[in-house]
């Protein structure tokens, strides 16, 4: 039976699937007991089916004719998805049907803590850190892990007060759309399923470097040279593709269970980190800090804006709110302390790794076991890479956990086929959508390099958290039909001051500008149009928890990623402009289409009537 048909009083909890006989509590505290007997239901639907209706519902892809007739009307569609709003209802109520199952609600606060460390240690600290002290910071790398943990931090309040308010999977696409926006929310998608895919993959192929550094000193010795393929994709990763495939497979079985093992993991991974900070003091050599900048300033932010990859797995905990009992009171405690505490961690690693070695003998692809070695413990090399492996498995783990719900979410809404939206009965995940994140990591993770994932994922982190500022922003100044058209020009008018101010100060900085008059003018815009802000009456306010000091830290966060996002370098933004065509070339063959179909359900019919006409002409 459709879910619309089953009687709910507005009290009631919305059920997916209510059980044979359910209890309805009226208004007037009477109690209904209303039977849904199997023989008054329609045959549930197998999870298991691949129809042409399961991925392309919507009206616009019923034939060719249809599809023809929408994409006749694609100019006028696209006006009307650019700026369309969802809803908190849509989001919260409405799209969930698309599920048919709900994922169970199971996890504390206990387990959002760990998730939360488990998702974020491991995923960039192992790795990129060697990269990144090697090539661009030496040993100030610890002053780049710092900026970004800053950065990471003002973008961890958004997230947390979107979180409580909209306690839903979909995280920062749900997010951008109650804002920004349909359109905005899609490019947000695009890069969220590029998050994803290229994390998992850089993940599996530092799981590899790991692993081969424990057996032989070569950090390539596993993987297998192909001369022919270009620079950057010739070394073909096999392994990569075994725990990727392994780790996802874990995370498809239930939500709860891979809680556990993350936590028992994490447990772990946080003994051997600090055995790494001890070890390192105690062995380390302050000789090695010198010189300290190696590289400038330019090349602290450079490294900044790639380490920011080591943070990028924080999303994850607000993105599991639809599964946590009490989002309200535990996703606040869990991301805001978590992620202070793991900043401190990371400086304190990065610290000791540069004392132990200098910066020049740093081993790219697996710097803390070498480092060991280096200084007679190999023992201890051992032991480091092994949990190091512990760490990054883990973070598979959470990462596939939170990417697969970030994608249920987008295909609720049919910006992709909502046959990935499906929540299996039993196990309560979502597992097309993990295979579909799976199967595109491990082709991506065979052939590319750690440098290319890097500065691909670190462009798409920042450019959304950057625009999960703007939402919050958006969010406590402009509340539909209710805020006045001349409060709303002044807020735009101060909004694009900030932006604008904060994209000058970052090409005065890629230009290598060493007059401090440009950064004088730019840093003055942005206080004005900050304070401006600050002067206009608020519209909204947090219903629980709530982000201090606004507009100040949400415009400091603004600013700080696009300063990182322009410390990235050339390749970076030929690579983010190159997908995002992409994105765009698909939003206007398909995901337009399908997002307007659903807004407009009334039209459906005639859409359907009119590609039925141009199919049988009049003779």
């Amino acid at each position: 039976m459709p879910i619309s048909e089953y009687p709910q009083d507005l009290t009631t909890p919305l059920i997916l699937n209510p059980p044979n006989k359910t209890t309805l509590t009226q208004s007037n505290s009477t109690t209904t007991t209303m039977d849904y007997s199997p023989k008054t239901q329609q045959p549930q639907k197998r999870y298991w089916r691949f129809s042409k209706q399961d991925f392309f519902p919507e009206p616009s892809f019923q034939n060719f004719s249809t599809y023809r007739t929408a994409l006749s009307q694609t100019p006028n569609r696209l006006k009307n998805r650019l700026f369309c709003r969802s809803t908190e209802t849509t989001e919260l109520v409405e799209l969930k049907k698309q599920s048919e199952y709900e994922m169970k609600q199971c996890l504390t606060w206990w387990d959002l803590l760990w998730l939360g460390f488990g998702s974020v240690v491991g995923s960039g600290i192992f790795n990129i850190t060697g990269q990144e002290t090697r090539l661009d910071a030496g040993p100030a790398i610890v002053l780049s892990y710092a900026i970004s943990g800053l950065s990471a931090l003002l973008s961890v309040f958004c997230y947390t007060e979107f979180a409580v308010d909209i306690p839903i999977a979909g995280g920062s696409f749900s997010f951008l759309r109650v804002e920004l926006g349909d359109f905005v929310a899609f490019i947000a998608a695009g890069n969220i399923l590029l998050e994803a895919i290229v994390g998992a993959a850089g993940l599996g192929r530092s799981w590899t470097s790991y692993f081969a550094s424990i057996i032989n000193s070569d950090a390539d010795f596993l993987r297998i040279k192909i001369d022919s393929f270009a620079e950057g994709f010739n070394l073909l990763d096999p392994l990569a593709v075994v725990i990727l495939s392994v780790a996802n497979g874990i995370a498809m079985t239930g939500t709860k269970r891979t809680s556990i093992l993350n936590s028992v993991s994490s447990i772990v991974s946080a003994g051997v980190i600090l055995f790494i900070v001890i070890v390192g003091f105690v062995h380390g050599k302050s000789s090695n800090l010198v010189p300290f900048f190696p590289f400038g300033a330019g090349g602290v932010f450079r490294a900044a804006a790639v380490v920011y990859w080591s943070y990028g797995g924080f999303d994850m905990v607000a993105n599991m709110a639809e599964e946590t009992k009490r989002p309200s009171r535990d996703i606040p405690l869990g991301l805001v302390s978590s992620m202070s505490v793991i900043t401190v961690v990371y400086c304190l690693m990065a610290l000791a790794l540069t004392m132990m070695v200098k910066f020049t003998e740093v081993d790219v692809n697996a710097p803390y076991s070498v480092a060991f070695e280096g200084i007679g413990m190999n023992w201890a090399k051992y032991l480091v890479g092994i949990c190091a492996l512990k760490g990054m498995t883990t973070s598979m783990l959470v990462g596939s956990m939170g990417q697969a719900r970030y994608t249920t979410q987008i295909a609720r809404a049919h910006m992709i086929p909502p046959w990935f939206a499906l929540v299996h009965p039993k196990t309560g995940t979502p597992i097309y959508a993990t295979l579909l994140t799976t199967i595109t990591s491990c082709i991506l993770a065979l052939f590319t390099s750690l440098d290319v994932l890097s500065s691909v994922f670190s462009f798409s982190t920042l450019s959304i958290f950057m625009l999960m500022a703007v939402a919050l922003l958006v969010r406590r100044y402009y509340v539909t039909d209710v805020t006045p058209k001349y409060d709303l020009a002044k807020f735009l008018l101060c909004l694009s001051i900030v932006i604008g101010s904060s994209i000058g100060a970052t090409c005065l900085w890629s230009m290598d500008e060493k007059s401090w008059v440009g950064y004088t003018v730019t840093g003055a815009l942005w206080l004005l149009g900050t304070l401006g802000m600050a002067l206009l009456p608020k519209q909204r306010f947090p219903k629980v928890w709530g982000v201090p000091l606004v507009p100040w830290l949400p415009s400091l966060s603004i600013g700080m990623n696009i300063f990182l996002i322009g410390s990235l370098g050339n390749a970076a933004f030929y690579r983010f402009i190159l997908c995002s065509a992409v994105m765009l070339i698909y939003y206007v063959l398909v995901g337009v289409h399908a997002t307007y179909d659903m807004a407009h359900p009334n039209q459906q019919e005639s859409v359907i009537e009119e590609g039925k006409e141009s199919s049988n002409p009049v003779l």
